[in-house]
């Protein structure tokens, strides 16, 4: 990964509530959330007490260097967001200069909390579709806004590999959105359930509360027969 290839995009914990991400029941169990990147929800989860751990190719940089590609990007995110507004629900969130304000703050705190988490291992350089994690050492796995979203750069087989990888990994899987960025469901939705299906696990696809994309609204949720 080159950074100047890289898009800083923060979300924060209350998105990921909005999600179905995380839950209030989970605050007790062990996460690892999957392409993360310069969310807050790592720092605020960790303030309270949540046992939590961030992968990211994004990771391999330092600090001075994302915060530096985040000034150098949101301007430009901004134009585009504003020529393309009738692709987003503006409903919680209610404007484009709203939106960049939210996505600057959960950022802001995301890289005050960088170096230190990187110090307690919280925040790691890893990337699917292998991660260095002993066999169920998670509770929970989460990816947002990363697989089935990049359809159009990540084949069947990675998003296979990928949530093969997360099971392996912890007891329970939840991805969201379903939607691609043309926002269409994704194209490996259905071969990735049936996959799963075939190996004996439970694909569920749960409504949302959270839709800023125009119909991204759901979240698949993958647990083993044994987990149910």
């Amino acid at each position: 990964m080159k950074l100047e290839h890289v898009v800083p995009w923060g979300r924060n914990l209350s998105e990921y509530k909005e999600m179905g991400l995380f839950r209030d029941t989970d605050k007790d169990k062990k996460i690892l959330g999957c392409g993360d990147g310069p969310a807050s929800v790592n720092s605020e989860l960790t303030k309270l007490g949540v046992d939590i751990v961030s992968i990211d190719p994004v990771y391999r940089f330092s600090k001075a260097q994302i915060a530096k590609r985040v000034e150098e990007t949101s301007d430009v995110i901004g134009e585009q967001l504003r020529k393309k507004q009738d692709d987003f629900v503006w409903k919680n969130i209610p404007n484009v200069d709203a939106l960049i304000n939210l996505r600057l703050s959960a950022m802001r705190e995301f890289l005050d909390d960088y170096d230190l988490g990187k110090e307690e291992g919280r925040y790691q350089y890893q990337e699917l579709p292998k991660l260095s994690f002993e066999d169920q050492a998670f509770d929970l796995v989460w990816s947002s806004h990363f697989l089935f979203l990049y359809s159009e750069h990540f084949d069947l087989e990675f998003h296979k590999k990928s949530v093969l990888e997360m099971l392996r990994v912890a007891k329970e899987v939840r991805i969201f959105p379903l939607l691609d960025l043309n926002n269409q469901i994704s194209p490996h939705l259905q071969g990735v359930m049936r996959f799963l299906e075939r190996n004996g696990y439970i694909c569920k696809i749960e409504k949302s509360n959270y839709e800023f994309q125009k119909g991204a609204n759901e979240m698949l949720r993958i647990t083993s027969a044994a987990n149910r």
